[in-house]
């Protein structure tokens, strides 16, 4: 036994002889290399754009990526690198976010503008490279600066690994279904204009699916997007709320859906017949071709949780078409349209949000280090003296605003929240961002002026490496209460309930589900009621939390999360890349 080789295990040693030692390390090797060789890098170059884009009737100068509308979609399996080269070639600054990509020791590559990064200027380029891990699913990324995020953005589709397979049956066909807003103007143009009034934007003049309006728009229908599926077959459809500031309600007419995966992670299969995408939430679903070969109508539609909020009341349409369907219906027949529910039907979003679970008993965090409660919700500011009625158009003379915890974010402008962090740069941000709001109030019902208009701050919450964390989040009334889709870069979060009203730790604490919740990156907190996150601090980096609506983030709905690097090398965030922008 003078050449036996003990090998480490799980918990224990092996006693091997020098032959057996040898033949398993060459096994291992040989896994080891079959599991490189089957990761891959992929490259692209996504060049900013300006392109001639007709909708409703009129030809507008698009902000896109490679003069695709809606962008390139990105195909990669779980464990492959995305190197992506953005080149700006229009007037304005932009970044480029990868939604939902978890971006481990990455965070130089997340993209939020003076977050990660200064952004991309006019005529300049910066490469993004990041490493999917652990993911599988439907992802997208997105323009992280003003708002761009109408026109520029695309899906980012997860396959497992090679060998590996999907939880269910492969569907014959997966296609990805990109859900839109469409402005007959310059989205940069209607922000900066309701920035400058201080009131609502203008609403959007159409909603989208894979880039068009569909048939029941002005100028629409000769290209009106078509989906096809065949009889007998199942087809994975990859749903993605792109809209900038509106959650939508999609469905099919006579095909029910078996949801199996949200934000890029797999879900215990259910059935419905209409989805609720807040927006930067995705949804896989599968349909069955098993109704007479015709055409369906596909439809998204506005829901509208804030009260005498003005909306798009409109329904975008696509057209789901067996490919055995006779000519003359393909060409004659009009699509059978389903039925939609009603704009306000908060009961059939929360019944479907209640359906989501892990597709397996996950590991929760049972202790917790970091408890924080976070109002999120609308404010008002009180109009400056030195500013006219024209600049202060928001509810009795106002200008709106927002706010996380009376704190209404304020983005810095001459660096980025991370490189200003890494250098020590004084006087960019503060590390007091309140666990709490400053005064306890009745959230959901009818709050005092006095609490109306927040404080201005760029304030962060510190977090060691490892934090066990758990957040409230509770939405407020100020204003209106609203349908919140808060959206957590660099990390997934477990979503342990969802309720209405104000959130009591003493009764709502036992409905927390701590065996299969859903993991999610974005969360859809409940008009006028509160969401419980739960996550582990294990990727270091600042990395922001916000409402997905945009004109909420404009107006100062964040916060961010410094997460420090821990004790090994790979708990630490990496060295900044040589071409990171400089503002």
């Amino acid at each position: 036994m003078a050449d036996a080789i003990l090998v480490a295990g799980h918990g224990r040693g092996l006693l091997l002889s020098s032959t057996s030692s040898l033949v398993l390390m060459l096994m291992l090797v040989a896994a080891s290399s079959i599991s490189l060789a089957s990761a891959k890098t992929h490259y692209h170059d996504f060049v900013i754009q300006p392109t001639r884009v007709k909708r409703l009737c009129k030809t507008h100068n698009a902000i896109t990526v490679n003069g695709m509308f809606p962008g390139p979609t990105l195909e990669v399996n779980n464990g492959d690198t995305l190197v992506v080269n953005v080149v700006n070639q229009i007037k304005y600054n932009i970044t480029i976010h990868w939604h939902g990509v978890r971006q481990m020791r990455t965070a130089w590559a997340d993209g939020p503008e003076f977050v990660t990064q200064c952004p991309v200027k006019p005529g300049s380029s910066y490469t993004y490279k990041f490493t999917i891990e652990g993911q599988e699913g439907t992802l997208w990324w997105h323009a992280h600066s003003t708002w761009l995020r109408a026109t520029v953005y695309g899906a980012i589709l997860i396959y497992p690994k090679e060998g590996s397979s999907y939880p269910f049956p492969k569907p014959r066909r997966e296609t990805p279904i990109l859900l839109g807003e469409w402005w007959d103007a310059n989205p940069i143009d209607v922000l900066r204009e309701a920035i400058r009034t201080g009131g609502a934007p203008n609403i959007s003049d159409a909603y989208t699916i894979n880039g068009q309006p569909g048939d029941l728009y002005n100028c629409s229908s000769k290209e009106t997007a078509i989906i096809t599926i065949d009889a007998g077959e199942t087809n994975l459809l990859r749903v993605i709320n792109a809209a900038l500031n509106q959650p939508l309600f999609f469905t099919i007419a006579n095909h029910p859906f078996t949801v199996v995966g949200a934000d890029a992670s797999y879900v215990k299969p259910f059935t419905t017949t209409v989805i609720m995408l807040g927006p930067g939430q995705t949804t896989d679903v599968l349909i069955a071709g098993n109704q007479i070969p015709s055409r369906y109508y596909i439809a998204a539609t506005a829901y509208q949780s804030a009260q005498n909020a003005a909306f798009d009341n409109t329904t975008a349409t696509a057209i789901l078409e067996y490919k055995t369907a006779p000519c003359p219906a393909k060409k004659q027949s009009n699509p059978i349209m389903p039925i939609l529910p009603a704009f306000n039907d908060t009961a059939a979003v929360t019944a479907f949000s209640a359906s989501f679970r892990s597709l397996k008993e996950v590991n929760i965090p049972k202790e917790i280090d970091e408890d924080l409660f976070v109002t999120v919700g609308l404010g008002l500011d009180d109009c400056p003296p030195e500013f006219g009625s024209d600049r202060c158009q928001g509810p009795n003379g106002t200008r709106f605003t927002s706010s996380m915890n009376n704190v209404s974010f304020v983005l810095p402008q001459t660096t980025s929240l991370l490189q200003a962090y890494q250098t020590d740069t004084p006087g960019v941000f503060t590390t007091d961002f309140p666990d709490r709001p400053p005064v306890r109030f009745d959230y959901t019902g009818n709050v005092d002026r006095s609490l109306w208009q927040p404080i201005q701050g760029t304030k962060v919450y510190r977090l060691e490496y490892g934090s066990r964390v758990q957040v409230v989040l509770q939405d407020t009334s100020i204003v209106t209460a609203e349908n919140h889709p808060i959206h957590l870069h660099g990390y997934d979060f477990y979503i342990l309930a969802e309720g209405f009203g104000n959130f009591d730790p003493d009764v709502d604490t036992g409905k927390f589900n701590l065996v299969d919740p859903p993991l999610r990156n974005t969360a859809a907190v409940p008009a006028g009621g509160w969401a419980v996150i739960r996550f582990v601090a294990d990727n270091p980096g600042m990395w922001i939390m916000h409402c997905h609506l945009d004109v909420h983030i404009s107006w100062g709905l964040a916060m961010a999360f410094l997460v420090e690097d821990g004790n090994e090398v790979m708990q630490t965030l990496e060295a900044p890349p040589l071409d990171l922008p400089v503002c």
